[in-house]
């Protein structure tokens, strides 16, 4: 989706991307993950046809992205059905498979036949041990990099998922060089939030995140992809004092929205608030109408030093992290270490 079109998008009602977690079914042990997966299917889990209804229903929305999320999708055994079923009434497509043994060339085909255009890998490190202790199973480096290599062949975009904490924050100068030789289109990096699995212990300090922010955004025009942040909106205000294209706002709720592996509807996966359930209610009414999400689409709601910044609108803070730490999902984001200097309301004309 071009800048372009994203201007047009009112995120109130639409969202830019819409996140299924089909199962939480997974077969590793990350030790960040915000799902705290299992090792088998839930039974209450959305069936085959409730996930057609849903999608039917982010169709009706406008076609977000759509992204297909664990647990590992590829143990449900309706998944290239899924892939199929929204490819053909007009989904775009992504999913986000574990580095498993799962991660076969005929797995990676079937979903490139089935329709999907862009598949997600995680790796959290340049070294099987970095990533591999993250995974929590040996072998979950070179399966995944194995995958990648399949997905390439079966001519799917590739994108590369990095979670920074203080375990791999070394290594993280290094990744750009590996995500160009393996050829990706994109590569997003996530700021730990505290939830699942996720400790507060682990996170890196709000001044390590203002220096990675710089970093990336100081990389952003001279390596051959895209940089996209997750649960980071601060590293907009940090575009704009560094003088570069600011990327489109989206946040927790704003042009976000997650469905869990049981039909309820969160601003995000990293924020775990349901705010109605699909068995109950359609997604475009939860969504467009939930007190939660209309709150979160509010910057004059903002607590704190998020509520006084002037790039309060531009930014908004992580209302994941916010509330992982102070259990208020308007509070102000603890990662970020920036003091407001100007008059609220600033950001529309910065």
């Amino acid at each position: 989706m071009d800048r372009t079109r994203l201007a047009r998008v009112d995120v109130s009602q639409t969202p830019l991307v819409t996140i299924w977690e089909v199962t939480r079914a997974c077969a590793l042990a990350c030790r960040h993950c915000r799902a705290e997966a299992i090792p088998r299917r839930h039974p209450l889990e959305l069936t085959t046809e409730e996930g057609y209804r849903l999608m039917d229903q982010v169709r009706e929305l406008g076609s977000p992205l759509f992204v297909l999320t664990g647990g590992d999708p590829l143990l449900r055994p309706d998944f290239f059905d899924l892939i199929r079923y929204a490819t053909e009434i007009g989904l775009r497509v992504a999913a986000t498979p574990s580095g498993t043994g799962l991660l076969t060339r005929e797995n990676i085909r079937r979903a490139a036949e089935a329709g999907l255009r862009r598949v997600a890998f995680s790796l959290d490190g340049v070294s099987a041990g970095t990533h591999d202790a993250f995974r929590g199973v040996k072998g979950s480096f070179r399966l995944t990099l194995a995958g990648i290599e399949y997905a390439r062949e079966a001519g799917m975009e590739v994108q590369v998922n990095t979670t920074v904490t203080r375990y791999n924050l070394a290594e993280l100068r290094e990744m750009p060089r590996l995500l160009e030789e393996l050829g990706v289109r994109l590569w997003a990096v996530f700021f730990l939030v505290p939830v699942g699995r996720g400790l507060q212990e682990d996170m890196i300090t709000p001044e390590e995140h203002e220096e990675v922010c710089r970093w990336l955004v100081a990389i952003g025009e001279s390596v051959p992809f895209p940089i996209k942040t997750t649960e980071a909106p601060f590293y907009r205000r940090v575009a704009i004092q560094m003088g570069r294209p600011v990327p489109y706002t989206v946040n927790d709720g704003k042009g976000f929205v997650f469905i869990d592996h049981l039909g309820n509807v969160c601003p995000s996966g990293f924020l775990p608030l349901p705010a109605g359930n699909i068995r109950e209610q359609p997604l475009a009414e939860i969504y467009r109408n939930a007190p939660l999400f209309r709150d979160l689409r509010n910057p004059d709601l903002l607590k704190g030093k998020c509520g006084r910044c002037e790039y309060r609108s531009l930014c908004g803070g992580s209302r994941a992290r916010a509330w992982a730490l102070t259990g208020d999902p308007l509070a102000s984001d603890p990662a970020c270490p920036y003091e407001p200097e100007g008059a609220p309301g600033a950001a529309a004309s910065a």
